[in-house]
């Protein structure tokens, strides 16, 4: 909803920040109203020094910010949540290239500890492969779409985008352009090679769009779509908790860490500029490891 207070482009910035949020990493709706109400002040504060959009914050202008935020009489706890949003936002403007720089870069904080990402269990994704168990062409299209994004790690973005010319079935691979328009190379699998091939010869409608994958009404599908109706999927077989795009990705590469997987490889395969940004699968590897052992062993 506007806020009368906050400049168009600061509100078309939030907006699309927490949509972003809300498909792509299924958070919460109490996550997102907390994020929301941390920038809205951060937007306000800014509109009212002079700064009308995102990008002309500077660290120095983050700082003064901090500043104000003790000032309010905020606890530690409150600004480091309203400093965690404030990160996530200016990092996600820049990876949807919006913004050329993050200020938040060279700001100093709290260091946060990254959270162990949430993961279906091998049978949950069974489950939601198998879901789709019509021959409509909406359930083929479906189908075709969780064995892809399951097979392959990618992003719902780059799922959605993915062009027809990227997509090579003889030689069974993904050619993907990925944040900061870089390019790799996924293989698919014969699974989601046959999945796909199918789709493409008996569900795909006529349409000049060069996506992959297209609505009912021959336009490239959109994130949420893809989300609601992975969501629906999911409640439908009965698996419960948090489900999304990103919690499948997860999946991918939590599965492939247990099954023995490089560590370098799967930085590759998820397009992680960074092997810091990979390890947090080693974490949720070791999690279930303990949580195995917890439950089989007899003195543990």
């Amino acid at each position: 909803m506007p806020d009368d207070l906050l400049t168009p482009a600061w509100d078309a910035a939030l907006d699309a920040f927490l949509s972003w949020g809300r498909v792509e990493r299924a958070l919460a709706r109490a996550t997102l109203s907390a994020y929301r109400s941390d920038l809205v002040r951060l937007a306000r504060w800014s509109a009212a020094q002079g700064y009308r959009e995102p990008g002309e914050v500077g660290h120095h202008a983050l700082g003064a910010f901090l500043v104000h935020l003790t000032d309010l009489g905020l606890d530690p706890r409150s600004r480091a949540r309203n400093l965690s949003a404030v990160r996530q936002l200016f990092a996600w403007l820049v990876a949807e290239n919006l913004q050329p720089d993050n200020p938040t870069v060279l700001l100093g904080g709290p260091k946060f500890g990254r959270r162990i990402p949430s993961v279906h269990s091998e049978a949950e994704v069974e489950a939601l492969l198998a879901a789709p168990d019509t021959d409509h062409p909406l359930h083929i299209r479906d189908r075709a779409m969780i064995e892809l994004m399951y097979a392959t790690g990618l992003r719902v973005s780059e799922l959605v985008k993915l062009p027809l010319a990227g997509v090579n079935l003889p030689g069974g691979f993904l050619q993907v352009r990925g944040k900061g328009g870089k390019e790799r190379l996924i293989p698919l699998g014969d699974v989601a090679r046959d999945a796909l091939l199918r789709y493409l010869a008996e569900a795909r409608p006529p349409s000049r769009s060069p996506a992959v994958f297209l609505s009912i009404r021959g336009t490239a599908m959109t994130r949420q779509n893809f989300w609601e109706r992975l969501v629906g999927y999911a409640r439908s077989v009965g698996l419960r908790g948090k489900v999304s795009p990103h919690v499948l990705r997860h999946s991918f590469a939590t599965h492939l860490l247990n099954h023995g997987a490089d560590l370098r490889v799967v930085q590759a395969l998820l397009g992680h500029a960074s092997l810091t940004t990979t390890e947090i699968y080693t974490h949720v590897s070791k999690e279930r490891l303990r949580k195995v052992h917890a439950t089989y062993h007899p003195r543990a």
